[in-house]
């Protein structure tokens, strides 16, 4: 009788070699591709451990030629580092940070590294570079020296470059542009002597580093002071076309005045009434300016009124007589007059006449000429016109006012109408014409003559820069 127990032995022994079959298909299949060779797993594990031991010994290395950092553990595994241990601060430990990473191979690190802070530990390296850099400080005592040599000789030689005022006055008749030049001849000599001794000093770095700092400092002390560098550069251009002189009267944004000087900030104005005035040199540059002083001719004029029926033409004729007859108007150019308006009741007549202001006082004169003009018309029979009202009232009042006055005319007409007119006062007093002296006001000019000498000559505007 055959046993059931064969067949399924056999059946289990052919399931056993197939599963042998596929084992084999698989170790084919992760043979290497280059060689045919499989890639064993121990080699793969052999290879990444011999790699991460060199990173060890690497750091560990590294770590034992610094002092700080003798303390620090490491730890690599598959490129990543540990780091554990002790330092004595958080500088060193990203200092060991720092140097782990930098390595090749090395995925990524992880710091684990207990800081001590410990006083000693802490104090300990302070003290040693105080130490060292002491001692280099002494070994450079001979150079230093040297290169303050050098800086205090660009320095005496940049006052005496500045003190030699005839050399500047030559290249820039202006006084305010010579010493202009001047201070920025010593600034630069003082630059100069400066990167001098930088280059002396080994310290060629520090100079692109204070020029860069430079840049970015003037750039926003420019932002900064832009309304006193404007004002500065308005007193360089001032000085430079020079639109007036000491003693001169003019007009400036409608501030009037006599100039006593021109600073590096402001024009000096002495006003009609004697007071000073400062005008910053921004101003006055950007301003709009009247100078009397230049054209010693001014013109003035005036207007006077004559009634509607008289002739204008002619009191236009006797006024200009008035006129003439003046010796201070001038004959060339000769006074004018025109008709000006036409009113209901008279007719206004502008008359004009020029003077020098060298030798007379603009006020005066013109107040002289109204006068011998209206005596002139008033002479030959010109009513001047005066001012007419109209008053206006109720019946109920009128009615009253013409009862109460009409038993009075005939005595108010009977007594006024041989009566003279008055003489005005005015005319009965001789007028005194040798009182009224029309020659130029000086004291306002001797004022300002000792203002200027007392400030010993410090006045930008000169003589010999041509006037614009």
């Amino acid at each position: 009788m055959n046993c059931p127990c064969k067949p399924l032995r056999r059946l289990t022994q052919a399931f056993t070699l197939l599963l042998a079959l596929l084992h084999g298909a698989v170790v084919w299949a992760e043979t290497d591709s280059t060689t045919g060779e499989a890639a064993p797993a121990a080699a793969i594990e052999a290879e990444a451990s011999e790699s991460d031991e060199k990173i060890r010994a690497r750091i560990e290395n590294i770590f034992a030629e610094l002092e700080p950092l003798r303390g620090v553990t490491v730890y690599v595994g598959e490129g990543v580092v540990i780091l554990g241990g002790e330092v004595a601060n958080e500088l060193a430990a990203q200092q060991a940070q720092r140097l782990a990473s930098r390595l090749a191979g090395v995925v990524t690190v992880t710091d684990e590294i207990s800081r001590t802070l410990a006083v000693a530990d802490n104090v300990r390296p302070v003290l040693d570079r105080l130490q060292t850099q002491t001692l280099n400080l002494v070994k450079a005592l001979p150079l230093i020296g040297l290169a303050l040599l050098v800086v205090a000789a660009f320095v005496l030689l940049g006052s005496l470059l500045t003190r030699w005022q005839a050399l500047w006055r030559r290249l820039a008749p202006n006084p305010f542009l010579a010493d202009l030049l001047a201070q920025a001849t010593r600034v630069v000599i003082l630059l100069l002597g400066i990167i001098l001794a930088l280059n002396l000093l080994g310290a060629a770095a520090v100079i692109t580093t204070l020029l860069g700092g430079a840049g970015v400092v003037g750039l926003a002390i420019g932002f900064a002071v832009r309304d006193t560098v404007e004002n500065y550069i308005s007193s360089v251009m001032l000085s430079l076309r020079q639109p007036f002189r000491a003693k001169d009267h003019v007009v400036i944004n409608d501030i009037e005045g006599i100039v006593v000087r021109l600073t590096s900030r402001a024009t000096i104005l002495m006003t009609l009434d004697g007071n000073h005035m400062r005008i910053p040199n921004a101003a006055v540059f950007k301003g709009i300016i009247l100078n009397y002083s230049t054209n010693p001719e001014r013109r003035f004029e005036f207007e006077l009124g004559v009634d509607a029926d008289d002739d204008p033409v002619a009191g236009m004729q006797a006024g200009l007589d008035a006129l003439r007859s003046l010796e201070f108007i001038l004959s060339d150019p000769e006074p004018d007059a025109l008709i000006n308006t036409v009113g209901d009741s008279n007719i206004v007549l502008t008359f004009y006449a020029w003077i020098d202001q060298r030798e007379t006082n603009f006020a005066k004169a013109r107040s002289l000429a109204i006068r011998a003009a209206m005596q002139a018309l008033d002479a030959q029979g010109f009513t001047l016109p005066e001012p007419i009202y109209r008053l206006r009232f109720d019946n109920a009042f009128n009615a009253a006012l013409l009862g109460a006055a009409g038993d009075q005319r005939g005595d108010i007409a009977a007594n006024t109408a041989g009566a003279d007119r008055p003489t005005p006062p005015a005319r009965a007093v001789a007028r005194g014409d040798d009182v009224l002296d029309v020659t130029p006001d000086k004291h306002l000019e001797q004022k300002v003559d000792a203002e200027l000498k007392s400030e010993g000559g410090n006045d930008l505007l000169n003589k010999n820069v041509p006037h614009e």
